[in-house]
C-alpha cells in the first residue's frame, strides 16, 4: 500500500513508436491528455474503464513531415468548443488540429528551423519558441509578432496569467520577459540551456536548465530560490493545481516530485530521457521518455497498477544499464564498492542510490520510501574492468572521439568531435550548423555516430533527438486592419505639426552660424536662399516656389553638428510638408528618401540631444502630408517605429506628443490595409508608450492611434486583448481634463469589448 505522499506506476501506455516529446492534459472529453512523438504523430488519449485502468487512443494525428517536438492546448472558444490541439516540429511548422480529423486545420509557418516550444493564452493567443532564435505570436492563423533579442535557440516559453506578458527562455542561458512585444527584463543566473518555464502564480514562475538547477522566480527579476537534485539535464516542469508543488523530468531518467520546497520523491524510469511530463486533471502525472511509452504515476491506491505490473516495471528497471560517464552515480572504483550486506542498511532518504558489487559486476538500487527497500535500477556499464577509450585531443578539448566525415564527394573532410556522454543527435546538428551544412545530413551523421560507437552508447533506450543550441537574432512585428466611425477614430488624415516663426527660426540660425566652425558656416548667400525657402514653405499663397538648389542646400546643411543643427531641422520639418520639397527628399529618387530617413533615425538616438530628436520625429511626422514621404515611410516603417519606441523612456513632454503622432499617423496610413504585421507594430508601440508617457495630449494622440487600429477589425483587438491593453488603458476612463481623453479611452474599451 502506497503512503498518502508517495506515486506508484498507475499505467504504462504504448502507442508511439519512437520518443514522446510533448504531452498536455486536454479540456475535452474528461481526464484526457495530448501525446506528441518523434514518430511524426500527435495522440489524444482517453481513460477507459478496462481492469488495468489505462488510456485508449482516441485520435492519431498527422501533418508533420519531421518529428513532432511540442504540444499545448488552446482553450476552447465559441468557434472551437472543444478547443484546439497545436503542435511545434522540426518541419519548421506549428499545426492545429480540430478532434474531428487527423489533419490540421491549418498549419502556421514563419519560423526559419524546429519550433520546439508552444504556450496559448487568452482570446486564442499562441506563442512559439524556435531553434531560429525567436518566439512568435500568432492570432487567427496569423502571425502577429515575432519577438527577437534571445542570441540562440529559444527552447521554452509561457504566458504569464497578467495580459500582454509572455516569458522565453533559450540556450544563450537567459530568461526574457516580453510586454507588447518589446523585451521588458533579461533574468540570468542559470548556468547553461534554459530548458523548461512553467508559471507558479501571476507574480512567480519556475525555470529549469541544463545545469541540473530548477529556479523560482518573481516576475520583477529576482530569484527566489535554486533547487537542487537532479543529476543531469532537466528538461520539463509542471506545477500542480495548488501552484507550490511541482515535478520535473531530465537526463538522468528521473521523474520528481516536490512538495514545500523539497524534492520528496524520485522514480527512476527505464529510459535515458524523460522528455517530458504534465498533471493530469485527477492530480496523477503523465510523463514521456526515450523508449517511446508514456507512463501514468498515481498516488491514489484505486488507480495503482496491479501487484504483476509494478513488478513488471521494477523488473525492467533493473536490467538497465547505467554508464559511470554520465555523472549520476559520481566516480566509481570497483575495488572501493561494498557487496550485498550494504542493502541491509536503511536509505535516508527517498531516491537515494547506492552501488555495491556483485561478483564482477556492478549493480545500482535506489532507496524507495513507500516500500521502506532498495529497488535495483540498472546495472553499471564502463566501470574499471570495463574497456575504457584513450581521450583524444582536439581543438584544445579531450573527447572520447574523433571522426573524419566525408560529406561531400571530393570536398574536404571535417572533424566531427565526441564523447559517450553527448546525444549523437545534438552533436551531429551542432557538426552541421558550424561546418554550414544541410540539416537534411542530420539523420546520416547521427547514425554515423550511432553505428561507431556502438558499446558505448548510454542507457538501454535507443538513442533519441536531442535539442540543439543555436545562434543569432533581430526584431519584427504584426497585427490587423478596422472600419468604424466616432469623432475620435479611425482617423486617417496625417497630423502634422505647423506652427512656425520664421523669423524666430532665421535668427537661431544666424546666431549659430556665426559661431559655426569653419567648414560648416554658410555665406550670406547661402543663409538668404534657405529664407527665401522657408518663407514659401511657410506660406500657402507665396508666388515662388522651393527650388532644387535651396532643397539641396537644406539638405546638406541639416548635416551640421549636432549641437547646432535644430534650427535648420525646423526649417526642414516645415518644408517637408511642400509637395515640391517632399517629392523630392522623399523619393524623387529611392536612395534619397533612405537617406533622409537614416538620417532622422540618427538623431533620434536616446542618448541625443532633446531638441534634435524632437525636431526629427515632427519631420517624420510632416512627411506623411505628401504621397512620396507616406509611402517612404510605410517602407522603413519598421526601423522608423522601433527608433521611435526607444525614446518612451525620454523624459520630454514634446518628444512624447511627437511620438504618440508618429504611431497615430502610420495607424491612419494603414487603415484598411492588409499589412498585419505593421499594425501589431503600432499597437506594441503604443502599448509600450503608455507605459511611460504622462502628458494627456500624448495620452490623447496615442488612444486614438490604438482606437485606428482596432476598430471594427476582430484581429486587431484579439491581439490589443492578448497585449493587455484593455487594463493598461482602464485608468483613463476618468479622465475630465481634457475630456476627449476619458471620452476617447471609453470608445478604444467599448471596441475592445
Amino acid at each position: 500500500m502506497a503512503s498518502p505522499n508517495s506515486y506508484k506506476l498507475s499505467c504504462s501506455i504504448p502507442g508511439h513508436e519512437m520518443d514522446v516529446r510533448g504531452l498536455a492534459a486536454a479540456f475535452f472529453p474528461d481526464g484526457a491528455f495530448t501525446s506528441v512523438s518523434r514518430d511524426r504523430t500527435g495522440r489524444v488519449w482517453v481513460p477507459n474503464s478496462s481492469p488495468d485502468r489505462g488510456f485508449t487512443e482516441m485520435h492519431c494525428m498527422t501533418g508533420h513531415e519531421n518529428f513532432v517536438s511540442c504540444v499545448c492546448i488552446i482553450a476552447p472558444s465559441d468557434t472551437y468548443p472543444r478547443g484546439l490541439i497545436a503542435t511545434g516540429g522540426n518541419d519548421h511548422n506549428i499545426c492545429v488540429f480540430t478532434l474531428d480529423q487527423p489533419q490540421p486545420l491549418f498549419t502556421l509557418k514563419g519560423h526559419k528551423n524546429t519550433v520546439c516550444a508552444l504556450s496559448s493564452g487568452k482570446f486564442g493567443t499562441l506563442l512559439s519558441g524556435s531553434w531560429d532564435t525567436t518566439a512568435k505570436v500568432w492570432l487567427n492563423e496569423k502571425c502577429m509578432m515575432t519577438l527577437q533579442g534571445h542570441t540562440a535557440a529559444v527552447w521554452a516559453v509561457v504566458i504569464l496569467p497578467e495580459q500582454g506578458l509572455m516569458l522565453s527562455g533559450s540556450a544563450d542561458k537567459t530568461i526574457k520577459l516580453w510586454k507588447a512585444g518589446r523585451c521588458e527584463k533579461t533574468f540570468t543566473g542559470h548556468e547553461d540551456c534554459v530548458r523548461g518555464l512553467v508559471v507558479v502564480s501571476d507574480l512567480e514562475f519556475l525555470s529549469c536548465s541544463n545545469d541540473a538547477t530548477i529556479r523560482r522566480w518573481l516576475v520583477t527579476g529576482e530569484c527566489v530560490q535554486v533547487y537542487y537534485s537532479h543529476t543531469n539535464y532537466i528538461y520539463s516542469l509542471a506545477v500542480f493545481p495548488n501552484g507550490q508543488d511541482f515535478v520535473s523530468t531530465g537526463e538522468d531518467r528521473t521523474l520528481r516530485i516536490w512538495k514545500q520546497g523539497d524534492c520528496q520523491q524520485t522514480i527512476r524510469l527505464p529510459a535515458q530521457s524523460v522528455w517530458c511530463c504534465c498533471i493530469l486533471p485527477n492530480g496523477d502525472i503523465a510523463v514521456g521518455a526515450s523508449d517511446g511509452l508514456i507512463r501514468v504515476f498515481t498516488e491514489v491506491e484505486d488507480r495503482i497498477a496491479s501487484p504483476q505490473d509494478l513488478q513488471a516495471f521494477e523488473d525492467e528497471l533493473s536490467k538497465t544499464t547505467i554508464d559511470p560517464k554520465t555523472g549520476d552515480l559520481g566516480d566509481i572504483k570497483m575495488e572501493d564498492l561494498p557487496g550485498r550486506e550494504h542493502l541491509e542498511e536503511p536509505g535516508n532518504r527517498d531516491g537515494q542510490t547506492r552501488l555495491i558489487k556483485e561478483g564482477q559486476n556492478v549493480e545500482a538500487y535506489q532507496w524507495s520510501v513507500a516500500d521502506s527497500r532498495w529497488m535495483k535500477i540498472g546495472d553499471v556499464v564502463g566501470g574499471s574492468n570495463q574497456q575504457t577509450s584513450k581521450k583524444v585531443n582536439y581543438e584544445g578539448k579531450e573527447y572520447d572521439f574523433v571522426f573524419t566525415i566525408d560529406i561531400n564527394e571530393g570536398g574536404p573532410s571535417m572533424k566531427l568531435p565526441y564523447n559517450v556522454t553527448d546525444d549523437p543527435w545534438l552533436t551531429a546538428h551542432n557538426f552541421l550548423q558550424k561546418n554550414e551544412l544541410s540539416p537534411m545530413f542530420l539523420d546520416q551523421v547521427a547514425n554515423f555516430i550511432i553505428e561507431n560507437t556502438k558499446g558505448h552508447t548510454l542507457g538501454a533506450a535507443a538513442p533519441s533527438a536531442a535539442d540543439p543550441f543555436t545562434g543569432r537574432g533581430a526584431y519584427s512585428s504584426a497585427a490587423s486592419r478596422q472600419t468604424s466611425t466616432n469623432i475620435y477614430f479611425p482617423k486617417t488624415d496625417g497630423v502634422t505639426f505647423e506652427q512656425a516663426n520664421a523669423t524666430q527660426i532665421m535668427a537661431k540660425l544666424k546666431e549659430l552660424n556665426g559661431g559655426a566652425p569653419g567648414e560648416y558656416r554658410l555665406s550670406e548667400e547661402v543663409l538668404e536662399s534657405l529664407e527665401k525657402l522657408l518663407v514659401s514653405v511657410c506660406n500657402p499663397c507665396a508666388t515662388e516656389q522651393p527650388t532644387t538648389e535651396q532643397i539641396s542646400l537644406l539638405w546638406k546643411t541639416s548635416h551640421w553638428p549636432e549641437d547646432i543643427v535644430f534650427p535648420v531641422l525646423d526649417i526642414l520639418r516645415l518644408a517637408v510638408r511642400h509637395p515640391q520639397v517632399n517629392d523630392s527628399l522623399c523619393g524623387g529618387d529611392a536612395d534619397d528618401g533612405v537617406a533622409l530617413c537614416n538620417h532622422l533615425l540618427s538623431l533620434m538616438k536616446p542618448q541625443g540631444r532633446p531638441a534634435n530628436q524632437m525636431l526629427a520625429l515632427r519631420t517624420l511626422c510632416n512627411c506623411f502630408s505628401g504621397w512620396r514621404g507616406r509611402a517612404l515611410l510605410l517602407a522603413q516603417r519598421e526601423a522608423v517605429l522601433s527608433h521611435a519606441a526607444d525614446l518612451c523612456s525620454v523624459c520630454n513632454k514634446n518628444i512624447h506628443i511627437a511620438l504618440a503622432t508618429l504611431v497615430l499617423n502610420y495607424a491612419g496610413s494603414l487603415h484598411g490595409q492588409p499589412d498585419l504585421e505593421a499594425k501589431a507594430q503600432c499597437l506594441s508601440v503604443a502599448s509600450a508608450a503608455l507605459e511611460s508617457v504622462q502628458d494627456k495630449e500624448a495620452v490623447f494622440r496615442l488612444l486614438v492611434a490604438l482606437g485606428t487600429t482596432v476598430a471594427s477589425d476582430q484581429t486587431a483587438q484579439d491581439l490589443a486583448k492578448s497585449l493587455g491593453v484593455m487594463s493598461q488603458i482602464a485608468k483613463y476612463t476618468s479622465v475630465t481634463d481634457p475630456a476627449k481623453v476619458g471620452e476617447c479611452c471609453q470608445l478604444v474599451l467599448k471596441e475592445l469589448q
